[in-house]
């Protein structure tokens, strides 16, 4: 018995029951009579079944209470209950016959209109089944026609494509053919073109050393001649040597060389030529030295001043008319190589005698003019001008007296004190290109070269107005015959 009211209570068969009647009363006046009266008979129906369930839960419990356990309950509860329910069910019934055939009359109508209603909708629903049935078969010929046409095309395409492939394949294997013959000729051309190029410069370059070599071997057979004033005279007179024509076409690496060498020359010849000259009017070795290498030195710069001016003059020329298919940078630099005639080397040796003779170092009381190493200014001047030229430009170190000695820089003279650790004095600048160094300077280092620098950097400043020959008059008093030399080669 706990099993089975266990069962009715989870069904909550009452809440259902409840929750039906009410909606039912919400809804009785917007549904129809039918629709009601099926309502009413769900709701009996759940009704009967709840009584039922009851009953069986009622049979259960008094089985369990024995034989003639709660008959006095079912005797005044359930029998007296039972007897009204069935009176007044009796109660309820129509006694008049022709109400009930009136009833039954309408409801056979209406089953029978319903019935017609159905049959007709059955048959309009089997002509439209029917009618589908043959729009389907139709589509489904249809269907299979057009596959079938699909798959005679999609045979022929594959046929086509195959054949389409093959001669693609066919023209990308000639294509790649073509393009490999066309790259092996470009290849070809260009080397043909690289070694014409490398002809023509070797060509140029060798008959510019062959006349070299010549212009060499006549100086060399010169300077073997035993006549000193002979030397002096060519190292005192103007070098306006003409440009070779083919200087300008000739390889970087072959013009710095030449540069680098033509420097090598000035130090090794030059300079020992303008020191022998200076010799005859200074007394100082140091002196001398110091005014070489000043000299050098404020040439460089005179040249590369000169270069930066001639170069603005040239691309403010020719960037109206360049067309060409190098840069205009390239074009001016190409220009200035094939006409280094034009560079006025008279003017840049002038400033340089103009910056020597105010400069504290060498321009206390007038012992020599300047004038004498111009020949030295003037080379040191063509040299600088065309270093410039180069890619990257070859450049001077900066130094100054005082410095820390360097061995990468400079090498001593043979005069120094190898184990000073300062320069007293400069004999030759150090060529650098960059940050390395091309060609080593030489040094002269002694202890105290410091304080020897400022004591003489305290000289009164010489007047730059003497004239050549005032200057080698004023000398001539302590050595005349180098001085008229000097007058004669003026």
């Amino acid at each position: 018995m706990a099993d089975t009211l266990r069962r009715l209570v989870n069904t909550s068969s009452f809440s259902v029951l409840q929750e039906k009647l009410e909606s039912w009363y919400k809804d009785y006046h917007v549904i129809s009579c039918d629709q009601n009266l099926n309502r009413c008979c769900e709701l009996v129906e759940l009704t009967s079944k709840v009584q039922g369930q009851l009953f069986t839960i009622l049979s259960l419990t008094a089985q369990e209470g024995g034989q003639y356990a709660g008959v006095d309950t079912l005797k005044s509860r359930l029998l007296p209950w039972l007897g009204t329910c069935f009176t007044l069910a009796t109660s309820t019934i129509s006694t008049d016959p022709s109400l009930s055939l009136i009833h039954a009359a309408e409801k056979g109508k209406k089953i029978r209109e319903l019935s017609l209603a159905h049959e007709s909708d059955l048959q309009k629903m089997e002509t439209q089944l029917c009618s589908t049935r043959l729009q389907l078969d139709s589509v489904r010929q249809e269907l299979m026609d057009t596959q079938q046409e699909l798959d005679e095309t999609k045979n022929k395409s594959a046929t086509t494509l195959l054949a389409t492939e093959d001669e693609i394949l066919q023209l990308r294997a000639e294509l790649q053919v073509a393009c490999d013959q066309t790259e092996l000729y470009k290849r070809k051309l260009d080397m043909l073109d690289d070694y014409e190029r490398q002809i023509h410069l070797l060509k140029e370059e060798v008959s510019f050393l062959v006349a070299e070599k010549s212009l060499l071997q006549e100086k060399l057979v010169r300077g073997r001649s035993p006549s000193a004033a002979a030397r002096r005279s060519r190292s005192s007179s103007p070098r306006l040597r003409g440009e070779s024509p083919s200087r300008a076409r000739l390889t970087s690496s072959s013009r710095r060389a030449r540069l680098v060498s033509r420097l090598s020359d000035l130090y090794a010849i030059d300079r020992l030529e303008a020191q022998n000259m200076l010799r005859h009017y200074v007394d100082d070795i140091r002196t001398v030295q110091r005014i070489i290498f000043i000299a050098v030195v404020e040439a460089f710069q005179a040249a590369k001043l000169a270069f930066r001016q001639f170069r603005l003059r040239v691309r403010k020329t020719l960037s109206s008319s360049h067309m060409g298919p190098e840069s205009l940078e390239n074009a001016v630099l190409d220009y200035i190589i094939r006409n280094l005639d034009l560079y006025d080397v008279q003017a840049s040796v002038n400033e340089v005698i103009n910056s020597m003779n105010v400069n504290p170092k060498i321009s206390f009381p007038a012992e020599v003019d300047f004038v004498l190493i111009s020949g030295l200014i003037r080379e040191t001047c063509r040299t600088a001008f065309a270093m410039q030229t180069l890619d990257p430009p070859l450049e001077l170190a900066f130094s100054s007296d005082g410095e820390l000695y360097s061995d990468s820089k400079y090498r001593r003279s043979y005069d120094s004190e190898f184990t000073a650790p300062l320069v007293a004095l400069h004999v030759w600048p150090t060529l650098m290109e960059g940050d390395s160094v091309v060609v080593k300077g030489e040094a002269v280092t002694m202890r105290g070269a410091l304080w020897r620098s400022r004591s003489r950097s305290c000289s009164p400043v010489r007047s730059s107005s003497a004239s050549p020959i005032r200057a080698l008059g004023t000398s001539r008093s302590r050595s005349p015959s180098p001085g008229a030399l000097s007058v004669n080669r003026l």
